[in-house]
């Protein structure tokens, strides 16, 4: 008799891509300025650790709200007894008007429209089972997070076709690709239910345009089908052209009493913005009542606790502060990515032209032995265990051309990242140079052979959070 679901058992969580492959190598060789300076260093975690001293600075000031205290008396059992799954409404408040400011009051939010979740993870996963079942599909445009294969397909069993995009456009959504996609999802017999993309994107760092944002409410409307917009990384953009909501795009053309604003559903986080991926706070923002309804229900299986929703919300309730800081993080945003691309760019290796996120889209295509994707494996491999950096290859982001890599550069120090710089140039003058060591690496190759084919294959149903997108 079979012990165990088909769930359990079934290899479609995703764990064997490499994105989450690289993570596990870098767990057992982990880079330490002291204890381990040989280590691999980790540039495929997307987190902000930036502006973490505005934050610590803010709680050293406010000691009541970290210490669950009003006016210096303490509320942790109010905190502490149960809470329904509705939320605090002074911390919903707080969020939708901290969403409206880093969209430049641009656009409202209703605080009665916003679901809170444990996460943008939990938010994805939500609203597809709220929009669709077992066998339908969403179309995502490419190259897309690698965690989507987990967070949207595994347990919903709700099917991505993708909407291939390709750099020769800066990976810009055309009509022509939308169309491509529906057309290959009805030969695959899939019910398309709608179009899901990240804006900013992940893993480009490139903002949606205006153009391409209509471009994608003319084919939801066409098609009838929804959109979901994550803007997760809407706080980090800082550099032109600025960030636009799809729900400004949607007001800007008087779409607020169509059925398509009902169709229009957005996914944001704390977890980039104020780099608080560990307080695991996310949101669905919909028009319609029906969705708000069924996703408030299903949140009670990942809740914001209440104690991080109060702290969260005497945070965000300080004007003062929340000002300081968007302006603050986007100077230092913008200061870390030129280092990035500066550095990048002095070992003869440019990044696609980008504005946001906590990443640079790095092309490498002129590194590989051959235009195909075995060879992007291949040097993916080199990084990974001779030059030791753990960056994401752009096949596990599903991307149509080999060469290209997401590599973050938000999550450590200064020095770190001088140093990873230095680990690729000496990479590529190495590989450039009459005699690269090829000895040596076919001695790692062959050393590499069987514990790499077996890690490949190895089944693996640990979870990973999505905050390490």
């Amino acid at each position: 008799m079979k012990m165990l679901s088909r769930k359990a058992t079934f290899n479609s969580h995703g764990q064997d891509s490499e994105y989450f492959l690289g993570w596990e190598e870098y767990e057992k060789n982990s880079y330490h300025e002291v204890e381990n300076p040989n280590g691999i260093i980790q540039m495929g975690l997307a987190e902000n650790q930036l502006s973490f001293d505005l934050l610590e600075s803010w709680l050293k000031q406010n000691p009541d709200a970290a210490g669950f205290k009003r006016d210096g008396e303490s509320i942790f059992r109010e905190l502490a007894l149960f809470q329904d799954y509705h939320g605090l409404p002074a911390f919903k408040k707080a969020l939708v008007e901290f969403m409206s400011e880093i969209r430049g009051k641009k656009v409202s939010f209703d605080q009665n429209k916003l679901v809170l979740t444990a996460g943008a993870t939990s938010a994805n996963e939500t609203l597809m089972f709220c929009l669709a079942d077992r066998g339908e599909a969403f179309l995502l445009p490419t190259p897309y997070y690698p965690g989507f294969d987990r967070d949207l397909k595994w347990r919903t069993e709700v099917e991505i076709v993708p909407i291939q995009c390709f750099s020769s456009n800066g990976f810009q959504i055309t009509e022509s690709a939308l169309e491509e996609a529906y057309l290959q999802a009805q030969k695959r017999n899939l019910r398309v239910k709608g179009v899901l993309i990240t804006n900013p994107s992940n893993p480009l760092g490139t903002t949606t345009s205006r153009d391409e944002l209509n471009l994608l409410v003319d084919f939801i409307t066409s098609k009838g089908i929804h959109l979901i917009s994550d803007e997760i990384y809407s706080g980090t953009v800082f550099d032109t052209p600025g960030f636009v909501s799809i729900m400004e795009v949607l007001m800007d053309r008087n779409y607020m009493d169509t059925e398509v604003w009902k169709r229009v559903h957005i996914v944001y986080s704390l977890s980039k913005d104020l780099g608080l991926p560990g307080f695991r706070v996310g949101a669905i923002y919909s028009n319609d009542g029906a969705v708000v309804s069924a996703a408030t229900k299903m949140s009670s299986f990942g809740l914001v606790s209440s104690q991080t929703q109060y702290l969260l919300s005497a945070m965000l309730s300080d004007k003062k502060f929340t000002k300081n800081y968007i302006s603050e993080n986007h100077k230092r945003l913008n200061k870390r990515h030129q280092m990035l691309v500066s550095g990048l760019r002095n070992t003869g290796i440019d990044c696609l032209k980008s504005n946001a996120g906590l990443f640079c889209w790095v092309d490498m295509r002129h590194l590989l032995s051959s235009n195909t994707f075995e060879a992007e494996m291949e040097l993916w491999k080199k990084i990974l265990y001779d030059v030791r950096l753990n960056i994401s290859p752009g096949s596990s982001c599903h991307c149509t051309e080999p060469g290209w890599f997401r590599v973050c550069f938000a999550n450590m120090s200064e020095d770190t990242l001088n140093l990873a710089l230095e680990r690729i140039k000496a990479f590529v003058e190495s590989s450039s140079s009459p005699n690269n060591n090829q000895s040596r690496n076919q001695c790692n190759k062959n050393q590499r052979r069987k514990s790499f084919t077996k890690w490949v294959f190895r089944l693996s149903f640990r979870d990973r959070e999505a905050s390490e997108r």
